[in-house]
């Protein structure tokens, strides 16, 4: 017997599933051999009876009998001096969340791989007879991966191996035979393929959307950093325009009181004169006084003859009926606050100056869109100008086109940030300027207020302002525009008109609500039998005013 064992190998005393010599060596029905604990505890791991070998599946779980033969081989074989299998200690040991192999015993180690067909997880030293017997090497091998059982139809307990692309959802053989027999199916690695390449689109539009988003960040950040250094500009510009005003408060208060005490110090000059001037000839005429009540008392006829010439000379002649001491005050305080006023002007001439400027950092090129002109109006090819040319003009009735309302909207829309424009108004004596909503009604007569989705200003009879409100507003203004500059803030629902030649406010709309994109709108107004005939002239953008660009 000692000479038979030696002309078998070592691999046929070895359990396929513990590698090592059998113990306690059972065969299953299709003649393959295993440890009776081995195939015990893989049947009860896998609930189906299938013999790891070959996958026969068995209706009911064989009963299981030693083989006395292949028990007295390996224990001759295990006296031989078989090799040992590498101990456990030698290979790699799971960590906590790796998948473990569902062979080992004693130390669970780390599985390599999962077989489909055995619904089985193997570590390096199980996994050795799906890489050396040849029914075994026929198995599907895949990363090692946890509820191999999800893997299988439930229904016929087969490996999922198509997917049915009418149903998307994976199926076994079976089932695309049966219940998806019409049904578009495809072998799983062939959706893989097609998955993995939508993934991969995905993964790039996703990728796209982290860099949109990241630079959008950047942008916000920067936006933050230019708000910041507009209001400490803005607050050292206020700062110093209020330090001004206080100067200008203290300078006009000392000036007051400077005033006021000279004039009261003069007066009281003045008086300490009259008084001083007073008490002389009060002084003089007591003596006078004085000499004549002696004389009128004297009995001695000569000593009064003699005496009386010298008494007769000029008493004091001035008349101090007239003489009174007054100062007037009236107006002192009215002038020194005028003054103040006049200082305010200034400053507020400073502040409307840079408000303009910052606008006009804003600036941006506007053209007119000849699909929304009122087909009276006429515009020049590189639209900049329009002006009312009384005949219509045969024009499509498209959507966009005014009817009734003699406007056109400019072809550049805005729906976020901020703009500015400016249009030469001269020698106009009716015109309507602002900006409109994209979705307005532009057909009929249009109230272009901002109930109907426009805020504007209007000139009419050559001097009548109106900001179109709801009453209108009249504006009483210094000086007639030349040319109209319109700011609009979309955050801050803005939209400010100024004269541009005199740096001069005009007129705001806040608390707008735009919701939607805003065109510049234009309206020259009727010709007016020639009287109107200056067209409205959008001026180009000054590179110098882009200093923010």
């Amino acid at each position: 017997m000692a000479a038979a064992s030696s002309l078998l190998s070592e691999d046929q005393f070895r359990c396929c599933i513990c590698l090592d010599v059998f113990t306690d060596p059972v065969t299953v029905p299709c003649g393959h051999n295993f440890c009776k604990s081995c195939i015990t505890e893989h049947w009860n791991i896998n609930v189906q009876c299938r013999c790891p070998m070959c996958n026969k599946l068995f209706d009911r779980r064989p009963e299981l009998y030693i083989n006395m033969f292949i028990s007295e081989m390996a224990a001759q074989f295990r006296q031989s001096g078989g090799k040992e299998m590498p101990s456990s200690s030698e290979q790699q040991r799971a960590r906590p969340g790796e998948v473990l192999c569902d062979i080992c015993t004693e130390t669970k180690l780390k599985a390599l791989k999962s077989c489909l067909m055995c619904l089985t997880s193997y570590c390096e030293t199980h996994l050795e007879p799906h890489q050396r017997i040849t029914g075994l090497k026929k198995h599907k091998l895949i990363d090692p991966v946890e509820n191999l059982e999800s893997r299988m139809c439930k229904k016929h307990e087969r490996p999922l191996e198509l997917f049915c692309k009418t149903d998307q959802r994976c199926v076994c053989r079976f089932c695309s035979e049966a219940s998806h027999k019409r049904h578009h199916s495809v072998p799983l690695k062939d959706e893989y393929e097609t998955k993995k390449a939508a993934l991969g689109k995905t993964e790039a539009k996703v990728q796209h959307m982290i860099q949109e988003r990241k630079r959008k960040i950047r942008e916000v950040k920067h936006s933050v950093e230019l708000s910041k250094e507009d209001a400490d500009r803005t607050l050292a510009d206020g700062v110093q325009v209020f330090f001004n005003m206080m100067q200008s408060v203290e300078e006009g208060l000392a000036q007051l009181i400077g005033t006021i005490e000279g004039k009261q110090k003069t007066t009281e000059n003045q008086a300490k004169g009259f008084i001083k001037e007073l008490e002389m000839e009060i002084f003089e005429l007591m003596k006078r006084h004085s000499e004549l009540e002696q004389l009128a008392r004297t009995e001695d006829h000569l000593h009064l003859l003699q005496s009386f010439p010298s008494l007769d000379t000029a008493l004091p002649t001035k008349d101090w009926t007239e003489v009174r001491v007054h100062s007037s005050y009236e107006g002192t305080v009215r002038r020194a606050v005028a003054q103040l006023e006049e200082t305010l002007r200034k400053e507020m001439k400073k502040l409307l100056a840079a408000e303009l400027k910052t606008a006009q950092q804003y600036a941006v090129n506007v053209t007119l869109n000849p699909e929304t002109a009122h087909p009276k109006l006429i515009l020049s090819d590189d639209g900049k100008r329009a002006a009312h040319g009384d005949v219509k003009q045969n024009l499509p009735d498209n959507p966009e086109r005014f009817t009734s309302c003699c406007g056109v909207l400019a072809n550049q829309s805005f729906s976020s940030g901020r703009f500015y424009y400016e249009v030469q108004v001269k020698e106009k004596t009716g015109w309507t300027l602002g900006v409109a909503r994209e979705s307005t009604n532009r057909k009929g007569e249009i109230k272009v207020c901002p109930r109907n989705g426009y805020w504007t200003v209007w000139l009419r009879n050559g001097n009548v302002y109106h900001a179109n409100t709801s009453p209108p507003v009249r504006l009483a203004l210094k000086s007639k525009p030349q040319k109209v500059g319109v700011f609009v803030d979309y955050e801050e629902c803005l939209v400010c008109f100024y004269d541009v030649d005199a740096e001069d406010h005009i007129y705001s709309f806040t608390g707008c609500k735009f919701r939607v994109k805003l065109h510049p709108y234009f309206s020259p107004c009727l010709n007016d039998g020639g009287r109107n005939s200056a067209p409205l002239i959008i001026s180009p953008v000054n590179n110098t005013y882009l200093t923010n660009e």
